[in-house]
């Protein structure tokens, strides 16, 4: 982990100073596989114009020990947005996720979402979707794969039903996405992405160490999410916790590891925080 995340750490740990926390664990904090390379087990899939729980066309599937996003059962991806949700959910984390796109886009995909997918942060709970909803209600670190010319970043923001501030005393943020500073990945490869999540106070998007992307304060609020109950989006609510989930958005992707470091008992303990995130960096 290079020093510009260790820097983006403490700072973290300054903005979110005041948030309430649990008791600091004093054993070293160990990953957590969300993925755990056989199944499916600890996740909730949730498609558009499908009941929570649905696996529409087997969208979701482990394969070869990945985690799998496939179109081949659909005739026309006719808008049915996907997200498969981790069963618990999580306030302050690291998470980290390594992904590829290949193949085709489905038949009937938009054109905005060839190599597009995601990892949603501080999701609404999927058992609160309805059934037409298309997205959950959450902070997106947005994935994007180049197509071989030109450049288009990866590990972006978009808001689906949410709203940031892009400076700690800043104004509200209400453009739906907006770019990271990362490189271009063209093709097939694997691509490593980390997010930096610490309750409502600092989101830190990171690539190869550097952090691409920050913004505080998600919050509910704002648009680009339909047919959502009126009574989960409470407009301007902090996001202090949420679901993680990921995205089938009709292009396939790979997912070879989805991890997670819990930080919630160092939030109130910068160096223990910096400690626990350099190990991180170290593969510990």
């Amino acid at each position: 982990m290079k020093t510009t995340l260790i820097i983006a750490a403490t700072l973290a740990a300054a903005v979110c100073a005041c948030t309430n926390a649990a008791k600091e664990s004093e054993s070293t904090p160990q990953w957590i596989q969300l993925f755990n390379g056989k199944d499916l087990n600890d996740w909730t899939v949730k498609i558009a114009k499908h009941d929570v729980g649905e696996n529409y066309a087997n969208t979701f599937r482990v394969e070869d020990g990945l985690l799998k996003v496939r179109y081949d059962g659909y005739t026309d991806f006719d808008f049915q947005y996907g997200h498969i949700h981790y069963n618990t959910p999580f306030s302050a984390y690291l998470l980290r996720v390594e992904y590829r796109f290949i193949g085709e886009q489905a038949p009937g995909g938009e054109g905005w979402a060839w190599r597009n997918s995601g990892a949603m942060l501080h999701g609404q709970d999927p058992k609160t979707m309805l059934k037409d909803q298309d997205f959950p209600i959450s902070i997106e670190g947005q994935l994007l794969g180049g197509d071989g010319t030109n450049e288009r970043t990866t590990s972006n923001l978009c808001t689906p039903g949410t709203n940031v501030l892009m400076e700690t005393d800043g104004e509200l943020f209400t453009p739906h996405c907006t770019s990271s500073s990362s490189k271009t990945y063209h093709g097939d490869q694997w691509v490593t992405a980390e997010f930096l999540v610490l309750a409502d106070s600092v989101v830190h998007h990171i690539l190869e160490g550097d952090t691409v992307l920050t913004y505080y304060k998600p919050q509910i609020g704002g648009g680009s999410v339909s047919n959502f109950d009126p009574a989960v989006k409470q407009d301007g609510k902090p996001l202090k916790s949420g679901y993680i989930s990921l995205q089938s958005e009709s292009h396939p992707i790979d997912f070879r590891k989805v991890e997670l470091l819990n930080l919630e008992p160092y939030l109130h303990d910068q160096a223990k925080l910096r400690e626990v995130l350099a190990g991180a960096g170290n593969g510990q």
